[in-house]
């Protein structure tokens, strides 16, 4: 690749835990965000001195969709938390895997703690001949990039 390439956005791949999930379409929301803390003082001439500095890091949610298909392990995994309520064992790292035109991994970005917090299915129509798609939300704790 030629310094200052761009990687394309439409290779990927995702792991959930222990396996692979196939079929994503598309993965949106991967955001870093850091609470922002304004302290406002008066200095001893009085004048107002606002100071800005980190604060905590926020925690995020991406949206995963995908193709309806019989693929059942990552149906699963949504069905321990939406349905089941077993939000200990349904907590899952997951890795989402940027790939370079060669298929290289090239970056990862790491989501620790993560579970489904909202499925929505496919819209129905008798005169659609769209591919049926789900979308899932994913919460999870703490986000590294590599």
């Amino acid at each position: 690749m030629l310094t200052g390439d761009s990687f394309s956005s439409n290779c990927f791949g995702i792991e959930l835990g222990k396996f692979q999930v196939e079929t994503v379409q598309e993965i949106s929301g991967l955001t870093l965000e850091q609470d922002v803390v304004e302290t406002r003082q008066v200095s001893p001439t009085g004048e107002l001195v606002v100071r800005k500095q980190p604060g905590a890091r926020r925690t995020g949610e991406i949206t995963i969709t995908r193709g309806m298909d019989k693929s059942t392990a990552f149906t699963d995994w949504i069905k321990a938390t939406m349905v089941n309520a077993d939000l200990d064992s349904a907590r899952q790292n997951i890795t989402i895997s940027l790939k370079d035109a060669r298929k290289n991994t090239v970056r990862r970005i790491h989501l620790t703690n993560a579970w489904a917090s909202r499925w929505e299915g496919p819209a129905l129509g008798a005169a659609d001949s769209k591919s049926a798609t789900e979308q899932v939300t994913i919460t999870y704790e703490d986000i590294r990039v590599e």
